[in-house]
């Protein structure tokens, strides 16, 4: 297939990255769209969610990537994320790696979704236009109708689970001892470690997690804030 017979459906806030303009450069049909699951369609059943490092981080701690996730694999057969940057800069953003590292392998064996690193936007354009050369000649519809996430235990259950060393079975646990996410981050070591499974390590990590104090500069901070 050539590059001039490619399409692809972007999200409007990818615009700033300068992926659309490096696709648009090549050939590539690039329509943009405000799309609710993903950033980037390249196939009807393929999807990609861009995260830089820091914004990467950024929905670890609130809760947003585990919820992306099960959007992604609820709405579409083949999703991906890509992780677009340098990966020596995990050790600036926090102090535990094990924070980024552990989410990624969450990602990949609990939500069976690829993450694959590319150093910059070049990259990352030329990784999404191999992705889209994949699908042959299959075409569209690209768009699909997408139902807003109403399960708010769901979304409950995505905010304890980017804590670290727990998992879906362990955030249930949290919340029928606790009653909220509220509540369950705002327990104290000797409450955690009292739930089945936890144990006082476990409870000691999340506590040291959320009682530390961020170190990030105001200017790191408003990159990761916008960079999404």
């Amino acid at each position: 297939m050539n590059i001039e017979d490619l399409r692809m459906v972007i999200d409007e806030r990818e615009r700033k990255s300068g992926i659309p303009d490096l696709l648009k450069e090549i050939g590539v049909k690039v329509e943009m769209k405000n799309l609710q699951v993903g950033d980037y369609i390249v196939a009807p059943e393929t999807v990609i969610e861009r995260k830089s490092v820091h914004d990467f981080i950024s929905s670890v701690f609130d809760g947003r990537l585990f919820d992306q996730c099960n959007r992604l694999r609820e709405h579409f057969e083949s999703p991906a994320i890509i992780i677009e940057g340098n990966i020596d800069e995990v050790l600036k953003i926090t102090e535990n790696p094990l924070v980024f590292y552990g989410a990624v392998s969450s990602v990949v064996l609990d939500f069976k979704i690829p993450v694959v690193p590319t150093p910059n936007a070049s990259n990352t354009a030329k990784l999404l236009v191999a992705m889209c050369a994949r699908q042959g000649k299959t075409k569209g519809p690209f768009l699909k109708k997408i139902r807003k996430s109403g399960d708010v235990q769901r979304q409950q259950l995505s905010v304890l689970c980017s804590l670290p060393g727990v998992g879906e079975k362990l955030a249930s646990r949290m919340l029928d001892k606790f009653g909220s996410p509220a509540k369950s981050l705002n327990a104290t070591m000797a409450e955690l470690s009292k739930i089945e499974g936890m144990g006082e390590s476990r409870a000691h990590k999340i506590r040291k997690l959320l009682d530390t104090e961020g170190k990030t500069d105001n200017k790191a901070s408003q990159k990761t804030l916008h960079d999404v």
